[in-house]
């Protein structure tokens, strides 16, 4: 990781400091919470909580309010540690190694099984037993069975959404301007025509970015896993069309895969992608809101557009490829872990407890402070300040990375009863055969290691049309098998054989 500026870094601990000194007591705990009590300065535990995201200016000053809420109720203060997209990866994988200060971290669906066999995170069971009986009662008890590897819990889902079709966001000033019949996009040729418009009557605005920046990916396994297979974790190995008789089989050397990677070249041929597409560390929000890009590839939900326009600070339009599917990567995309690091798991667990109970913390760190961040507009639902946008807010954050969703602020744009209708969108949605099948990556953590390395070095290039197919695919397929992607599938098909039996 970087290092601080020392004077900065001594400043904010002051101000810490000065916090916790004055701080008065906060509310009594949550239903199922068991209270630490008043505790002295030396005795306060001080959890340290990484994930992706980005720090605008006034980070500081929502963790000094949100120690305000939880210093006597836990016996704690958080030290909130945003990393950004582009970073995230090689910043946290360098604080595990060098067993830094962490306690709380996000974990993202693909690489939870590594992580856990790893041992970088501490497995729940008993923490969530004793302190987060919160937690308990909000997650249903199907996923939380669906995040559980070889019988153990090592990260808790946030409440958002838990199943997705493939889509894509675009701004609505652009279709409205061109007068782009969204209802008339049925397949992704369909879109080619209108990246065309926007090439030649838009300069300086890319039809085409990455989802996330850092990742290199316009997200096409996504699109293709989350309506043509179940991902089983990681992508290495996948289940087509949700079931296939239990049959693992490599994603990468599906034609569909490749008929995707040709038409992706044609477009970064056409200009309708960034030459930079595979090495932008910028997000496509970050991209949209400044101006630069036009769509982006993402999973479709209720209310995804209002969530994102608070992101890009533009209105969008939703367009969907695909019905909503569950599969356990739908669960696993976005939990929080503690880190094997914690040198007080007990703390890290309390404070993940009341993210899903207590609404006036899980909206602090959600939004921020109220009348500086945002403004209530009713009992339920908020909006930015007079004068304040999403470019220029000084507190931003993901709602669906922390808690539960359900009871923090709805944010205007949305409709007031998002939640039912996120709530029923979950119901809804077609489940994968497989839905609960997590894969222990343990036994193959060698050749795992190995594949991602390939993946790395080919994806990015491949999914956003930078490397040409044609020439590329057969050289990244054959340096997956050389690396026991075959190895991999065998043993994936192993648990998922053994975990069928099991559930019948």
């Amino acid at each position: 990781m970087k290092k601080r500026n020392t004077v900065l870094t001594l400043l904010v601990c002051l101000s810490m400091l000065m916090t916790l000194l004055t701080a008065c007591s906060g509310k009594e705990a949550a239903t199922g919470q068991t209270p630490s009590g008043s505790a002295s300065e030396d005795e306060l535990y001080e959890i340290t909580m990484a994930y992706p995201g980005s720090d605008p200016g006034d980070v500081a000053l929502v963790q000094e309010e949100i120690n305000k809420l939880i210093r006597d109720r836990i016996g704690a203060t958080v030290k909130l540690l945003p990393i950004s997209f582009g970073a995230w990866q090689q910043q946290l994988n360098l604080m595990l190694s060098a067993n830094e200060k962490l306690d709380i971290m996000t974990v993202l669906g693909s690489e939870y099984g590594t992580r856990a066999a790893k041992g970088q995170l501490v497995a729940l069971d008993d923490l969530l037993a004793k302190s987060g009986q919160d937690i308990l009662k909000a997650v249903d008890p199907s996923y939380m069975n669906a995040v559980k590897i070889d019988g153990k819990t090592y990260a808790v889902p946030s409440i958002r959404d838990f199943a997705a079709g493939p889509g894509m966001l675009m701004r609505k000033d652009l279709v409205d301007k061109y007068k782009i019949d969204t209802g008339s996009i049925k397949s992704y040729e369909d879109l080619t025509p209108i990246f065309q418009t926007i090439k030649e009557n838009e300069p300086g605005v890319t039809p085409l970015v990455p989802l996330g920046g850092g990742s290199t990916t316009l997200t096409i396994t996504d699109l293709m896993d989350t309506s043509d297979f179940d991902t089983l974790d990681d992508s290495v190995g996948v289940l087509p069309d949700l079931d296939n008789g239990f049959k693992v089989v490599n994603l990468f050397e599906n034609p569909k895969y490749q008929e995707r990677l040709n038409l992706v070249r044609q477009w970064y041929l056409d200009g309708y992608i960034s030459k930079d597409a595979a090495t932008t560390s910028d997000s496509a929000e970050t991209l949209m809101g400044a101006g630069k890009a036009f769509a982006y590839f993402c999973r479709i939900k209720p209310g995804i557009e209002a969530q994102e326009a608070v992101l890009t600070g533009h209105e969008l339009v939703a367009v969907s490829f695909a019905e909503p599917v569950t599969q356990t990567s739908n669960i696993t995309i976005l939990m929080q872990g503690i880190a094997q690091n914690s040198k007080n798991p007990q703390k890290a667990m309390e404070f993940l407890n009341l993210l899903y109970s207590d609404s006036d913390l899980l909206n602090l760190l959600d939004y921020g402070i109220e009348n500086k961040h945002y403004v209530k507009t009713s009992d339920t639902m908020i909006g930015y300040p007079e004068g304040v946008t999403a470019a220029t807010s000084r507190y931003t954050n993901s709602a669906i990375l922390f808690g539960n969703q359900y009871i923090s602020y709805v944010f205007e744009g949305n409709e007031p009863d998002i939640w039912s209708k996120l709530a029923e969108f979950n119901g809804s949605a077609k489940q994968s055969k497989a839905l609960g099948f997590t894969f222990n990556v343990e036994p193959v953590k060698t050749e795992s290691a190995a594949v991602q390395n390939v993946i790395n070095q080919f994806k990015g290039g491949l999914e956003t049309g930078t490397l040409d197919p044609a020439e590329i695919l057969p050289k990244f397929l054959d340096k997956l098998k050389a690396a026991g992607i075959d190895t991999i599938i065998a043993e994936k098909q192993k648990q998922l054989d053994a975990w069928a039996q099991n559930k019948q």
